[in-house]
């Protein structure tokens, strides 16, 4: 078992892993809080994220993510659901391994393009301009990225395979395997 330092799961994956999806769903089930890092930086700002990527750059993006996830961090008994690149940033892994259990939710680049292939509100996949790609394409790009934050994603305390399951079944297996860390989390502390 993972030793959790707060009641606090932060969901990775690539766009499309189904993190924002299901975040709510898991968080409702457990009576718990949701936060969608990008939604709650969207809130801030009052811009979307591709507008922050677009008017200020990626960096300044940066900058506000590691901000608002420190922030968030100081929660408890939350889902926390992280953009795709927030864990390519070192100080933000200290954040999350110090604040909670870090669950990677890992699908394959043609599942990605399924999910993805009508969105144009991904700013890593849009913003040299190019948003009419073909299929191959698509998958290339998505593919690339995914093995430039491969290590990042593998470094989660949870590596947890979406491919093949539905909403609900994945669901279902993800609060089991979150029950079990919590349980293990109750016992560290009440010294067993």
């Amino acid at each position: 078992m993972i030793y959790m330092k707060k009641k606090i799961f932060y969901l990775t994956g690539f766009m499309g892993s189904g993190k924002s999806t299901i975040g709510p769903i898991i968080a409702n089930t457990l009576g718990w809080n949701f936060y969608d890092l990008d939604s709650v930086i969207e809130e801030k700002t009052n811009l979307k994220v591709p507008e922050i990527f677009e008017k200020e750059g990626e960096n300044y993006f940066r900058k506000l993510e590691t901000k608002t996830l420190s922030e968030l961090s100081d929660g408890e008994r939350s889902i926390i659901s992280l953009g795709g690149g927030t864990v390519t940033l070192p100080q933000n892994v200290d954040i999350i391994k110090n604040s909670g259990v870090l669950i990677y939710l890992k699908i394959s680049p043609e599942t990605a393009y399924e999910r993805l292939k009508f969105k144009r509100d991904r700013p890593i996949l849009t913003r040299d301009g190019t948003v009419d790609l073909n299929k191959q394409e698509f998958i290339n790009r998505l593919s690339s990225l995914m093995k430039k934050r491969k290590a990042s994603y593998e470094s989660a305390d949870i590596i947890f395979d979406t491919e093949g399951d539905g909403i609900g079944l994945t669901v279902d297996k993800l609060v089991k395997l979150m029950r079990r860390q919590m349980q293990s989390f109750n016992n560290t502390n009440n010294g067993y």
